[in-house]
């Protein structure tokens, strides 16, 4: 179902998008939120749902269809229109849909339509390189009672020689007691402080090793090869990764340049995050043709960015 990655790559970049005379797929923004039953944290990203009122035609599937497939826009409109009918064929005999890396569709005996959004596809291109992380909660030590280590106290025997000073015993014994209980308690808190703050320099420390991955495996290398010095230009992007960490994104760019690749740095977006791009390209159609092919032989979570250049 090759229509699942137009419907897929324009859900990055919008918020509708029509099958004419079937439905549409949404996207929604959600903010990002804490679970605190499972104490996970989880970035913004855009909720898929689906429409069946919405089926009139905006052209906006067809277009990218053309484009794609070097059709004019009346072929494409056609196969879109082919492709709408198929799918409803299958639902009426009551098959699933699955919808590459967008969700599954059924239809029950009533006609009704059930969505299942896939989950591990986030489509809001500001949050892209962030995962979500779950916390290790928090353990503290519980305090045993002091008074309990104090309730058995060695008796003091008073003779006539002892009874002159006997006064100053006790008060000895009460500033002791006062003393002891100080230091105990000054000890107590500051290992809570020191154990909290490092409790919580483990927190930091594990988030930034979730988010950032400044380690990167490519399975089939391609032989080093010499690149010539190139002045990058075109309004179209396949973005690699985006990292909090100018030299993982380095690191990256030099991997992707060594694979053969005209790899480098788009800078930094509004989010802190430095974009890692294969490429630019200033024809639309050779840059979707050569997104297709780093997808299926590198990297299937890469997309197409469109930014003019600085």
């Amino acid at each position: 179902m090759h229509f699942s990655n137009y419907i897929s790559d324009l859900l990055y970049r919008y918020e509708c998008v029509i099958v004419p005379g079937f439905g549409a797929f949404l996207a929604h923004r959600v903010s990002a939120y804490h679970d605190e039953t499972a104490q996970a944290f989880f970035p913004p990203k855009k909720r898929i749902s689906f429409n069946a009122q919405l089926k009139e035609n905006d052209g906006l599937l067809a277009n990218y269809v053309a484009s794609a497939e070097h059709l004019s826009y009346e072929s494409a409109l056609l196969k879109v229109q082919e492709f709408a009918v198929n799918i409803q064929q299958k639902l009426n005999a009551e098959e699933t849909l699955v919808f590459d890396k967008i969700g599954t569709l059924s239809q029950n005996e009533a006609g009704n339509l059930s969505f299942e959004p896939e989950q591990s596809t986030n489509y809001l291109t500001e949050a892209f390189g962030l995962a979500s992380y779950t916390a290790q909660p928090v353990t503290r030590e519980v305090l045993v009672q002091e008074a309990e280590a104090l309730e058995e106290k060695a008796p003091i025997h008073l003779t006539p020689a002892r009874r002159s000073n006997g006064w100053m015993k006790y008060a000895a014994v009460g500033l002791l007691t006062i003393g002891l209980s100080g230091a105990l308690g000054f000890l107590y808190f500051k290992d809570i402080a020191d154990h909290n703050f490092a409790e919580k320099q483990k927190a930091e420390s594990q988030i930034e090793n979730t988010i950032q991955h400044a380690t990167f495996t490519i399975d089939n290398p391609l032989p080093a090869v010499t690149l010539n010095a190139f002045k990058p230009k075109g309004n179209f992007h396949i973005v690699a990764g985006a990292f909090r960490i100018p030299e993982n994104a380095e690191t990256r760019v030099n991997q992707l340049r060594e694979a053969g690749y005209k790899a480098r740095t788009l800078g930094e977006n509004k989010y802190g995050l430095h974009q890692v791009v294969y490429g630019s390209y200033t024809d639309r159609t050779e840059a979707l043709k050569e997104l297709r092919n780093i997808r299926n032989t590198d990297n299937p979570n890469a997309w197409m960015l469109i930014q003019e250049l600085n």
